[in-house]
């Protein structure tokens, strides 16, 4: 059977085509001249933090490549879901940009009620780095590695106290997933803040706590805490002596914070292609590379699609632990 051509069927076609050619053409006119004015990156907590010190430090060599001034703003509040919300709504344009981390995988369970979808409403282009807990006892308590620390708690009436930077947080998580494993009592003291949980620790109020590499590093070197062992699957170069968790009994372990930036859903692929290059440039760049080594952070060049399938693998992952925890969201 044929087919008749119209003349109202064939402007139909001629108009549906110059549409779909106009917002091809539109597509692709943006995303070419982009960028046209300076990007914004939002920063879910206070400034001097990993999250925003990293973001900062890519964003200097980012604003380099992309021809365009990068401004970090810190929104902090809600372990960071005030700004995650914020770009969640914004338009999506690849001007308005987020420093996703480990938190926001997180949130997807610790928080009934979240503004936002962490895996829907964001695009991801790409990781920026890893940082490992080291988990660390104050000089005084009787333990010197991950079989002294179980021993410990098993013998302890009430277990061994653990202090952490806030519910909810990796240095929480860590702690409560280290628990599940070993089976061990462990009483979480949570603190609003990594510096008031070390400054107890370093007092002997809390005994042990599962801090950021960062953080601890230099109370390590003054001799005011003891490294039990590293909680990422692979040793510390800087601590090459203290064993990770994994390899101390417990398979498998590996926890890391870790750090990246998405923008919002819907923002158009080539932009988000030139976001990741200059993302990943900047991570491969000597400078930057050798500032992350003092910051005992490891850069994570990568693709977005690699970002995405490693982002829904941590909801999934967190959502158990927060789920056999109990852990609330404060």
């Amino acid at each position: 059977m044929s087919l008749r051509f119209t003349p109202k069927k064939g402007l139909l076609t001629v108009f549906a085509a110059l549409i779909a050619a106009t917002s091809i053409s539109a597509v692709a006119q943006t995303s070419s001249a982009w960028p046209t004015k300076p990007i914004k990156i939002i920063v879910g907590y206070s400034a001097g933090g990993a999250t925003d010190v990293l973001t900062r430090l890519v964003s200097v060599n980012m604003s380099t490549t992309l021809g365009q001034s990068i401004l970090v703003e810190n929104k902090p509040g809600a372990n960071s879901n005030v700004g995650a919300e914020l770009v969640a709504r914004s338009p999506a344009d690849g001007y308005t940009l987020y420093a996703f981390s480990i938190a926001n995988t997180i949130n997807a369970t610790l928080y009934p009620n979240l503004g936002y979808d962490p895996i829907k409403d964001f695009e991801p282009i790409g990781m920026i780095a890893k940082i490992p807990n080291i988990l660390v006892v104050n000089p005084n308590l009787p333990v010197k590695t991950v079989a002294d620390y179980v021993r410990y708690a098993k013998n302890s009436k009430d277990g061994v106290t653990f202090a952490s930077s806030g519910s909810g947080s990796s240095i929480h998580l860590s702690g409560e997933m280290f628990k599940m494993q070993a089976k061990i009592q462990m009483l979480h003291i949570p603190y609003k803040g990594s510096a008031p949980a070390v400054t107890d620790l370093l007092g002997g109020q809390v005994e042990s706590m599962f801090d950021n590499a960062p953080s601890a590093l230099p109370h390590i070197k003054a001799g005011k805490l003891r490294p039990i062992a590293v909680t990422s699957a692979q040793r510390s170069p800087f601590l090459p002596d203290v064993p990770t968790i994994a390899e101390s009994g417990y398979p498998g372990f590996d926890v890391q914070s870790w750090f990246a930036l998405v923008a919002p859903a819907g923002t158009p692929k080539p932009i988000i292609a030139q976001l990741n290059s200059a993302l990943n440039k900047a991570l491969n760049s000597p400078e930057v590379r050798q500032r992350m080594q003092e910051l005992a952070a490891t850069p994570e060049p990568g693709s977005p699609e690699k970002m995405a399938a490693f982002e829904a693998s941590e909801v999934k992952r967190w959502r158990e632990v927060v789920k056999e925890s109990g852990a609330k969201a404060e």
